[in-house]
């Protein structure tokens, strides 16, 4: 005999859930936050040993772009800082003295002028020439940081020199533009 709070569940006609799939999201949820301890797997202690490494195809190259040498590049890139350099030294001089300079610029551009001021042109020169070292010196620091790290790096003299050669000729002609007497001189020669 049963009592009235003993009541004998009615059997279930779907089969026993082997996997959960009968579980809400709740009861999933649940049993996912705190996994069964005989459903843990714990793996078996590992020897130590030395690392392995994957075996690399025949036709692969064996360094790595960190340790990759390009001599042709090197000797490319040093023979270029080395021009630029050998320029700064050789430009230094000139550029510091500036009314001799534009006078040589005149006479190679064919242009009959004289500098009104020449001592106003000097600071201008010597701008001209302290761009030209410092930016030797930002190149070469940058392409010996390229060249260290492997990189393709013949193309940074290049375009350095090309920026800050540009830079100087633009601190260079400004006094020389602003002067009326050879700004006239210049335009007349043109016609």
């Amino acid at each position: 005999m049963t009592e009235a709070g003993d009541a004998v569940p009615a059997p279930d006609p779907r089969p026993r859930p082997q996997f959960g799939e009968y579980a809400t999201p709740e009861e999933q949820r649940a049993r996912i936050a705190q996994p069964d301890a005989s459903l843990v797997y714990e793996p078996a202690p590992v020897a130590e040993s030395a690392p392995v490494v994957a075996p690399q195809p025949a036709g692969a190259p064996a360094a790595t772009a960190r340790t990759r040498t390009r001599p042709v590049d090197r000797i490319v890139t040093f023979a270029l800082l080395a021009y630029g350099l050998i320029n700064v030294i050789a430009t230094f001089p000139a550029l510091a003295d500036f009314s001799d300079y534009a006078q040589r610029m005149f006479d190679l551009l064919g242009v009959d002028a004289t500098l009104t001021d020449p001592a106003a042109g000097r600071p201008w020169g010597v701008a001209a020439a302290i761009v030209l070292a410092v930016g030797w010196l930002i190149t070469a620091a940058l392409s010996w940081v390229s060249v260290r790290r492997g990189r393709l790096s013949w193309w940074i003299p290049l375009v350095g020199g090309i920026v800050f050669t540009f830079a100087s000729a633009t601190l260079v002609l400004v006094p020389l533009m602003n002067d009326p007497a050879v700004w006239e001189a210049m335009v007349s020669s043109l016609r």
